[in-house]
């Protein structure tokens, strides 16, 4: 798996073009008339005439589906969800407006979902799901005792607390916003290596209280690893 994440000014420029294509297919449901219930042209069809390409059209779509915009069905096409044209025009603009989260929006929102996501997991994790959690950890351990960077590894073993806690959709969501915050800490704060020491302590913690399953534990631990490492880097 590529962890490796975007830069801001590669990011902004993916998120422009995106923003532009949901504006041009927002204009061309306007243009057609298109109500809810009504079916889009394919992805072939929209990327010819953005002259985009159709990963992009994807992406842009997947974007819409986020927010239940549009609603994709598998062999009939991709077709404008039931809620009304004057809040669907609404929704659009606030998605064009919306920039890139910053470093703090970021970390307020991962505190917030991994605190519940570690509770979860302590409740429902299974054997598989403890295994990829210590698989995880171990590699982290192994990268920083050696001296190596292990920025991947730190975020497999989120990524894997966040799987075992059976919730989809919070799953998908932390995929989306870790990665980039695990890298912001080396970005902001020249000496998180420092922490290497404490991150192995603590990632012990945590998995020590999941494989308990103890979910008042591990909540804890998780809340005592944000406050240290936060602070260490400058967040409140």
């Amino acid at each position: 798996m590529n962890l490796d994440v975007l830069s801001k000014n590669e990011n902004q420029e993916i998120t422009n073009r995106v923003k532009k294509i949901i504006s041009q297919i927002s204009d061309l449901i306007s243009e057609k008339h298109l109500e809810p219930g009504d079916k889009l042209p394919a992805e072939r069809i929209l990327a010819e005439k953005f002259g985009v390409s159709r990963r992009s059209v994807r992406v842009a779509i997947l974007k819409l589906e986020s927010y239940g915009i549009l609603i994709s069905m598998p062999q009939s096409g991709t077709f404008i969800a039931n809620i009304g044209t004057i809040a669907m025009k609404g929704m659009i603009k606030d998605i064009l407006n919306l920039g890139l989260p910053d470093f703090k929006s970021l970390v307020e929102t991962r505190i917030l979902l991994e605190l519940k996501a570690v509770s979860l997991a302590a409740e429902r994790r299974t054997e598989e799901d403890l295994k990829g959690i210590k698989a995880a950890l171990d590699a982290h351990e192994a990268k920083l005792s050696s001296g190596e960077d292990a920025v991947q590894e730190d975020l497999l073993f989120h990524l894997a607390i966040a799987k075992a806690s059976g919730n989809v959709t919070m799953n998908q969501i932390m995929f989306g916003i870790t990665p980039q915050i695990i890298v912001d800490f080396k970005k902001y704060h020249k000496d998180y290596d420092n922490l290497d020491d404490l991150r192995i302590k603590e990632h012990v913690d945590i998995y020590q209280a999941i494989e308990d399953q103890d979910p008042v534990l591990a909540e804890k631990m998780m809340k005592k690893h944000f406050k240290l490492l936060y602070e260490y880097c400058g967040v409140s």
